[in-house]
């Protein structure tokens, strides 16, 4: 790659030839979010693909992103800067286990979070994001029986804060799991006044310590709108670039996780995109994100219901 090319000019060159809109996700490393049209969350990522009136979208996310803004959009051209950064939790629930799963469970309704493939949203019910879950599962009468997949750690704290008692996938963030309880814990110690605030995604007992809960579009609202000026952040790490941009007058320190070298946590599929791949994905077109007709006609059915309750 020539080093001398000035890689925000030529997007912003190729973005405007090209009819593209380029979508990332909040978990993007700074640059990317910076040059993005849109960035948010999974929630607002599909609200925006439904939308959209470019001919290409480049979604700045993983895998699973790109594939729910070509169920919305088939008629558009959807590219994403690198292939291979996909999902640890949608990794974690192949869709030939999970049908089996399904079957083996006759007579429940299946809500399947958004960090699946296009296979495994094809034999749901609906799908939820972090930002709607407790709004569609309560949309359920509460005798209704569940299947939740595939993050265990969603399920079981919305089950904790509904009542429920929904079948849970075990399937897990390798992010979120990986937050210390006992890190986070000392880290509290050198800022007492810095609140925790946490993903659903982290294991209870990082969810214990948190004085809020809620998805990285809520923490965002939360971070803001609270009068608290420091915040101890159990997500992704990227997300504190749109804190810190919203707030500089605010403190956010990232959880760390168990490795002890490291004092934030980040997503190693998330990191994979770059500026570099990004110049070249809307340069070249490619990679493409494309979806079996079949599985696509199933699948978009559960994600529209999700639209619709939104």
């Amino acid at each position: 790659m020539d080093s001398k090319v000035d890689f925000a000019a030529e997007i912003g060159r190729m973005r405007t030839a090209k009819n593209a809109v380029i979508m990332a996700h909040y978990y993007q490393t700074g640059d990317i979010q910076d040059i993005a049209d849109c960035v948010g969350d999974s929630l607002a990522l599909a609200q925006w693909a439904a939308k959209t009136a470019a001919e290409i979208i480049v979604l700045c996310g993983v895998h699973f992103m790109g594939e729910t803004a070509k169920l919305l959009s088939p008629d558009k051209k959807v590219l994403v800067p690198d292939a291979e950064a996909g999902c640890s939790l949608a990794d974690s629930c192949p869709a030939d286990g999970f049908e089996a799963f399904v079957k083996a469970h006759p007579g429940y309704r299946v809500i399947s979070y958004v960090n699946t493939t296009a296979a495994v949203k094809a034999l749901t019910d609906v799908v939820v994001t972090s930002t709607n879950v407790r709004r569609i599962v309560d949309s359920f009468p509460q005798d209704a029986r569940l299947i939740f997949g595939p993050d265990r750690n969603l399920g079981n704290y919305i089950n904790s804060i509904t009542g429920r008692r929904m079948l849970l996938w075990e399937g897990a963030c390798h992010v979120h799991e990986q937050f210390s309880l006992e890190r986070i814990l000392a880290l509290k110690k050198d800022y007492p006044e810095a609140e925790v605030i946490a993903h659903p995604e982290c294991k209870q007992p990082v969810l214990t310590v948190a004085g809020f809960i809620g998805s990285t579009a809520a923490l965002l609202r939360y971070a803001g709108e609270s009068p608290r000026t420091q915040f101890i952040v159990a997500t992704e790490s990227g997300i504190l670039h749109k804190m810190r941009r919203q707030n500089p007058q605010k403190l956010f320190i990232p959880a760390p996780p168990n490795d002890s070298t490291c004092a934030c946590n980040e997503c190693n599929f998330m990191r994979l995109n770059t500026m570099e791949k990004l110049y070249r994905c809307l340069r070249d077109e490619k990679p493409e994100i494309l979806v079996d007709p079949g599985i696509r006609e199933r699948a978009v059915k559960p994600i529209r219901r999700m639209l619709e309750l939104s």
